[in-house]
């Protein structure tokens, strides 16, 4: 097995020693550009850059010089089973120490008018949050999730909203925050950041999420005001206003066919202001795509595997687009900086798991995808505590050993189910699949990543 210019140490495999069957975790894809193919199992953790005739003689389980066996390629079917259930058990001890994130929606309400809301089909209750709101959401997480670690993510909804009830209640979430120990972050428009930065000094603040939808035009041309006016311009001053205050930011881009091309511009631009060189920011980019409810141009929406594609070839052509946003092509990126494979992913949805969702009217939900959705509630925290244990259930119990697509799947350890919200949406329960286009992914990754 040959390794590139980039001297790309083939990963050790823990795996047992054995004979038999191909094994049912091996992922196998051509790399793009090249002739050769990647392969990847999560289980035994092992990744190797293969040619065309070594994947041949792993199909005809031909190992004269025994590595396949070794790095768990050919394996044994009962040993492999006991390593699939003692990594199975590993990673959720592991989950069930995880640090929670609770999600808060103070509010629905919003100042923009994005062409791309998924919330704008949602017909929420308009409701002004109050103390007493406030005091239970602390008491029942203080209860709940005693002994966890746990943060609390401010969302909804716009949360900075201008206003004098805005910022006095949220200097009273601030004040319970503090007293109860819990670190925050903030997921907001950015708009009126800069002006609520001296009450955010006043929190312990992970992050604080702003979205940029790329240069001025383009981002104006998205993400408006209600009345249509522009909104970049406070949008920066806000991002240099957290910077320059020591607050961390987390720059999400969400893309679609409309501005995909704008992300050069977008990282020349971040990358002129100095931003990519601090360490208090980072970037993510968000995938426009349906949720609840249809959206009105559907036909700008990329899918998983050719959005990826595309920034595969923006890449290629604008290299510093990483200096701005390196693409994760699944655990692609993960392996290029660990040198190791990731645990193997039997879950990858945190609903009722590591993450919950919360709102201002004393409703539960699963998760940001959730929260707000009629029909997606899973209890009250206000006036009292109830929940639907069966429905809550529904979501605990999910993962790649309950999901029968899953079960079959060569690449579930990579995908690990995908969303439980967006298959909830596709098929009717949460105990379906979302599934990942992980082979097209990892294809794209060893090639920009591994590959010369």
């Amino acid at each position: 097995m040959k390794k590139n210019s980039k001297q790309f140490e083939y990963l050790p495999s823990n795996s047992p020693l054995g004979v038999g069957g191909i094994s049912r975790h091996n992922i196998i894809t051509p790399i793009a550009d090249s002739e050769d193919f990647f392969i990847v199992n999560p289980l035994s953790k092992s990744a190797d850059i293969i040619s065309a005739n070594e994947v041949k003689k792993l199909k005809n389980k031909l190992d004269p010089n025994g590595e396949f066996v070794q790095k768990g390629y050919l394996t044994d079917e009962a040993k492999e089973k006991l390593a699939f259930k003692l990594a199975y058990l590993d990673f959720t001890e592991k989950r069930e120490e995880d640090e929670v994130q609770l999600f808060f929606v103070p509010n629905y309400s919003c100042n923009f008018a994005c062409s791309y809301c998924y919330q704008e089909g949602y017909n929420p209750v308009q409701k002004v949050v109050t103390n007493e709101v406030v005091a239970a959401f602390f008491s029942y997480i203080h209860a709940e999730f005693a002994g966890r670690r746990k943060y609390i993510t401010v969302f909804g909804g716009e949360p900075l909203l201008p206003g004098v009830h805005q910022r006095t209640m949220l200097t009273h979430f601030i004040q319970r925050s503090n007293e109860a120990g819990l670190d925050l972050a903030f997921v907001t428009n950015g708009y009126t950041l800069a002006s609520y930065v001296d009450l955010l000094k006043t929190a312990s603040i992970r992050e604080v999420q702003v979205t940029l939808d790329g240069t001025q035009e383009v981002h104006d041309g998205r993400r408006y005001l209600k009345g249509k006016q522009p909104t970049f311009d406070r949008i920066i001053e806000g991002i240099d206003a957290c910077l320059a205050a020591g607050i961390n930011i987390n720059l999400r881009m969400v893309i679609d066919k409309e501005n995909i091309e704008n992300l050069a511009g977008l990282s020349r631009f971040a990358i002129d202001k100095g931003w990519t060189a601090s360490p208090l920011f980072k970037t993510q980019i968000g995938r426009n795509y349906e949720l609840h409810f249809c959206n009105s141009t559907p036909e700008k929406l990329f899918d998983r595997a050719t959005l990826y594609q595309h920034l595969y070839e923006l890449l290629k052509v604008h290299p510093y687009i990483a200096e701005f946003y390196k693409p994760a092509f699944s655990i692609a990126k993960y392996i290029s900086e660990h040198e190791e494979l990731p645990m193997a992913l039997f879950d990858s949805c945190p609903a009722c798991k590591t993450e919950w969702a919360f709102d201002f009217t004393g409703t539960i939900y699963s998760c940001t995808a959730t929260v707000g959705n009629k029909g997606d509630e899973l209890g009250t925290f206000y006036p009292e505590v109830t929940k639907n244990e069966t429905a809550i259930e529904s979501w605990q119990n999910r993962d790649i050993t309950t999901i029968e697509k899953c079960k079959t799947c060569d690449v579930a350890l990579a995908c690990g189910g995908g969303c439980a919200s967006v298959a909830k949406n596709k098929n009717g329960h949460p105990n379906s699949p979302d599934c990942r286009p992980v082979k097209e992914l990892l294809s794209l990754g060893a090639a920009y990543y591994l590959n010369d």
